[in-house]
């Protein structure tokens, strides 16, 4: 743990009760890691959990999923007891499902954790772009009535709620930290000007239960109502159905939390960390790296993108940065509503054709430093951006004639290089409906409110809890860090996962939830 000075952040988060939901993410473990860190001496942290299929214990879960993750090997290395005194005394696990009344909880045991906490912090949620509508609209808006339900059952507890940038749907041009009124088909808003989204989640239901009759099969069910929340979204003035039911989440928390103490932190595109607790350190895959994979692999020659645009990206570690400042200022400033969003294009612009020509440099030189990226292979000299529409008629053009080939030969009992290839377009295809809104910005995400905040909390700069992207290089993080995380962190050697599971796992908690 880090023993340094005492700073605003800390004088006011020290002692304090938190309540997170979605650890088992990539930003909810890289938030705390950093909790951990860097403030010690907060009360505890309770970790809302709900079991799964391996393991239907929250508890086990936590082992098994989340502690033996690689972000908390910094802290094993710099002082182990301190980190396995830390997580058997301050670190709870409740078993529990954010979108259930009471999180699943009784009456009784759901008024206990009310009663035990100061604050609550939200980073869960469903991040497919192409949910289902029913699922996204339970996991990204009515689940925070649950959320408010417990506020307000611990006589109002600050609430700080992590959402996203992209909440502006289709707007164009220079975004604020404001709510901005949707693009496309109006919503009702009441007399202080708030959305009230109660009605169109009526309608949505209505649409959804419609959808069910006459019964359908499984795949067909979930096939429509993909299409139903890409259809709804789009109608609303929304890319997907990810960033439409986060922007309903918002407002129905803005609307009855108001007079409360409520933050909302919105980050653009996160990717790997900046500094710390190392830098590069990434789960998963996120936007910008299913391309840098497809390309890795030889899968893709062009692809929808404006070379012009810029995309923005923030590192994870300033995301979590801006979370702590947010549940900081609940506690400065109670009974206020504030939005502050972690992002970068608006004071360090990253452009698309930077990046390509970036990671390209750095690949076609140092393949060999990624074998499980690159397979030992020198990926190709470049890859060219054009418009959506060109791409996906280039690709349906190629696809047809190879299908039909694919199908011949498929009958004739032969092997056929084709079903390869329309494998290549597939993942192209996919890539392309998924990501290309990303590709061609047309809007800039301002953060002057979040700058602010850490200039008041004495956090401007390079200080321990930096939110600042004008601090970035963006040729050296995105070229030597970023590709590097990939390689060592997000692409798993499966050879070695299960005894590193097992060794990491020695690091128990004695301590159950209440």
């Amino acid at each position: 743990m880090k023993n340094t000075k005492d700073s605003v952040v800390r004088q006011t988060l020290n002692g304090k009760n938190i309540l997170i939901t979605g650890c088992t993410g990539f930003l909810g473990k890289v938030l705390l890691e950093k909790i951990i860190s860097s403030i010690p001496k907060v009360g505890s942290i309770n970790i809302l959990i709900r079991g799964s299929s391996a393991y239907k214990d929250g508890r086990e879960r936590f082992e098994q999923e989340i502690l033996t993750s690689s972000i908390f090997d910094s802290l094993r290395e710099k002082d182990l007891a301190a980190f396995e005194q830390f997580c058997a005394t301050k670190l709870n696990v409740i078993t529990g499902e954010l979108t259930e009344k009471n999180f699943g909880l009784g009456e009784s045991q759901f008024s206990t954790l009310a009663n035990k906490i100061d604050l609550i912090v939200n980073s869960a949620a469903s991040v497919n772009f192409r949910e289902a509508l029913d699922k996204a609209l339970k996991i990204n808006t009515l689940c925070l009535n649950n959320i408010v339900e417990l506020s307000e059952r611990g006589d109002n507890i600050p609430v700080v709620q992590v959402s996203t940038c992209y909440v502006h749907g289709l707007n164009k041009g220079d975004i604020y930290e404001e709510t901005k009124a949707p693009f496309g088909q109006k919503m009702p808003r009441n007399e202080k000007g708030q959305y009230v989204v109660e009605s169109v989640i009526d309608l949505l239901k209505d649409k959804i239960n419609n959808l069910r009759f006459p019964a359908k099969n499984p795949e067909e069910l979930s096939k429509a109502l993909v299409d139903l929340g890409i259809e709804e979204a789009n109608r609303y003035g929304w890319n997907d159905t990810y960033t439409f039911t986060k922007w309903m989440g918002e407002q129905l928390l803005i609307e009855k939390l108001d007079g409360k103490s409520l933050a909302i932190v919105r980050p653009s595109i996160i990717e790997s960390t900046l500094k710390g607790p190392v830098p590069g350190w990434i789960e998963g895959i996120k936007v910008a790296d299913a391309i840098i994979f497809a390309y890795a692999r030889g899968k893709i020659a062009f692809f929808p993108a404006d070379p012009k645009g810029i995309m923005d990206i923030i590192p994870a570690d300033l995301v979590a940065n801006s979370i702590i400042l947010s549940m900081t200022k609940v506690f400065v400033s109670p009974g206020e509503t504030n939005i502050y969003q972690s992002c970068s294009s608006g004071s360090n612009p990253a452009n698309i054709s930077d990046l390509k020509t970036t990671m390209i440099n750095e690949a076609r030189k140092n393949y060999r430093k990624y074998p499980k990226l690159f397979k030992g292979k020198r990926p190709a000299s470049s890859f060219n951006f054009v418009s959506k529409s060109i791409f996906d008629t280039a690709m349906k053009a190629i696809q047809l004639p190879l299908g039909l080939l694919n199908d011949v030969n498929s009958i004739l009992g032969r092997e056929s290089k084709n079903s390869v290839m329309l494998k290549n377009i597939d993942t192209a295809l996919t890539l392309s409906t998924t990501f290309s809104f990303y590709g061609f910005p047309k809007y800039r995400f301002h953060n002057g409110k979040l700058l602010a905040l850490a200039k008041e909390l004495g956090e401007a700069g390079d200080s321990e809890f930096y939110v600042d992207a004008a601090e970035i290089n963006w040729g050296e993080y995105f070229g030597k860090n970023h590709i590097a995380g990939l390689e060592k962190y997000a692409i798993k050697d499966k050879s070695k996962s299960t005894a590193v599971k097992a060794q990491k796992a020695n690091v128990k908690q004695s301590k159950k939830a209440a």
